[in-house]
């Protein structure tokens, strides 16, 4: 399965982005909102069980965390549709979500089945990236068809890295928007589990890597799969199979965003380009649907 159930990409605005639609009397209230959305907002720290019941945190001193319930505030208030779905939100050391150089990391858990890491060491990710690249510029023929900004695949900001080990994978994309200078920074983690794979997604900017950067890789040593819900607990023959590799975890987004192409949809979850976060959304789960259908229809044609 080439592009098989990966998480489809889905941005949504920041903070900025509130804050630049309104001025003058319009943007005390836009603040007074936002304030008092900061004081209600229930922060947790230490450990932390995530929603699906598979997955846990051991957060260190300052890092900061938000239920899937707040997360929703949150992104809402960032001008985005409900997002009820989420694992929550980790806040870094010295960042806030009403700030606009502030950033997060917004957690999602993919329950796809179990992920086969044999290509992780054979992916040449120079090759893959020029796939990817080819995949964004189609898609962006298609938005500029639909009168929509583009996205442009730069580079990698931090080549892929999977970790044999400790079953971890990370990746930095370079993204350039339309109309913009400032680059954006996508920064990805994915931890894969007996069945699934835990998301970790956060945007900010290129010239924020060195920033960015050393705490994502806190992250990643700090979240992980609860016992029985490990890489190593999987069961041949019981338990599901995701069908892709550590490859598709990589790629898969970039292609995924191929499937929607309704303008109003990506009018409004492209309402912003400076500050983007990825996430699995509303698209992710149409995805999904999609891969099930294509599934169950292979399945029909091999037993024809």
């Amino acid at each position: 399965m080439a592009v098989a159930a990966a998480s489809a990409i889905a941005a949504l605005a920041m903070p900025s982005t509130v804050r630049a639609q309104s001025d003058g009397a319009g943007e005390e209230d836009a603040e007074a909102a936002r304030r008092e959305l900061e004081a209600s907002l229930r922060y947790q720290a230490g450990a932390i069980q995530l929603p699906c019941g598979k997955a846990e945190l051991a957060l260190p001193d300052g890092y900061r965390y938000l239920g899937a319930e707040d997360t929703d505030r949150v992104l809402q208030m960032w001008g985005n549709p409900p997002s009820p779905s989420t694992e929550g939100m980790i806040i870094p050391p010295g960042s806030s979500v009403i700030e606009a150089d502030g950033w997060a990391v917004v957690l999602e858990y993919t329950d796809d089945g179990h992920v086969d890491d044999a290509d992780a060491a054979s992916i040449d990710y120079d090759a893959l990236l020029a796939q990817m690249k080819r995949a964004a510029a189609d898609h962006n023929r298609e938005r500029t068809r639909l009168g929509l900004a583009t996205a442009d695949l730069v580079g990698w900001a931090e080549p892929p890295h999977y970790d044999q080990v400790s079953k971890k994978l990370y990746w930095a994309k370079d993204l350039l928007f339309s109309g913009e200078d400032e680059h954006t920074l996508n920064y990805a983690v994915r931890i894969l589990g007996r069945e699934g794979v835990l998301e970790l997604n956060a945007v900010a900017r290129v010239r924020d890597l060195a920033t960015v950067k050393p705490a994502m890789n806190e992250m990643l040593a700090f979240s992980d799969f609860t016992a029985g819900n490990r890489y190593a607990d999987y069961q041949p023959g019981v338990d599901r199979d995701a069908g892709y590799g550590v490859a598709t975890l990589v790629a898969g987004g970039a292609v995924a965003t191929k499937i929607v192409t309704s303008k109003g949809f990506w009018a409004v979850l492209l309402a912003a380009k400076k500050f983007l976060i990825v996430i699995a959304l509303a698209i992710a789960g149409l995805f999904k649907v999609l891969w099930s259908r294509l599934r169950g229809a292979g399945s029909s044609a091999d037993h024809a």
